[in-house]
């Protein structure tokens, strides 16, 4: 069986935040509640799909990518929503998605 690694804030053991590049944040609800078990997708600066996490119990995801524009979009039965990111280079860049219903 095939599974999302476990999303969190915390980065796993060995992961150095200052030589890679991490997108990494919550999705929420309108109300700032976490959203638990969204799809929470990746896209390129052109828009193309690049990856998929689902958000952890608490709202959690975390994506390692490359420097460059980023957006992230978020897809819940309680309604999608999507955020966009610039990743300047290595280091911990946080970003939260709302959803809309």
């Amino acid at each position: 069986m095939c599974a999302a690694p476990v999303q969190g804030q915390n980065l796993p053991v060995g992961v150095d935040a200052e030589k890679e590049t991490i997108l990494t944040g919550r999705v929420l609800a309108g109300d700032g509640q976490p959203v638990a078990g969204a799809y929470v997708r990746l896209l390129d600066g052109t828009g193309e799909f690049t990856a998929e996490v689902v958000a952890s119990p608490t709202g959690d995801f975390r994506f390692f990518a490359a420097p460059g524009a980023w957006t992230v979009r978020a897809l819940s039965s309680a309604g999608n929503g999507q955020a966009a990111v610039q990743a300047e280079g290595a280091g911990i860049h946080a970003v939260d998605v709302t959803i809309a219903a």
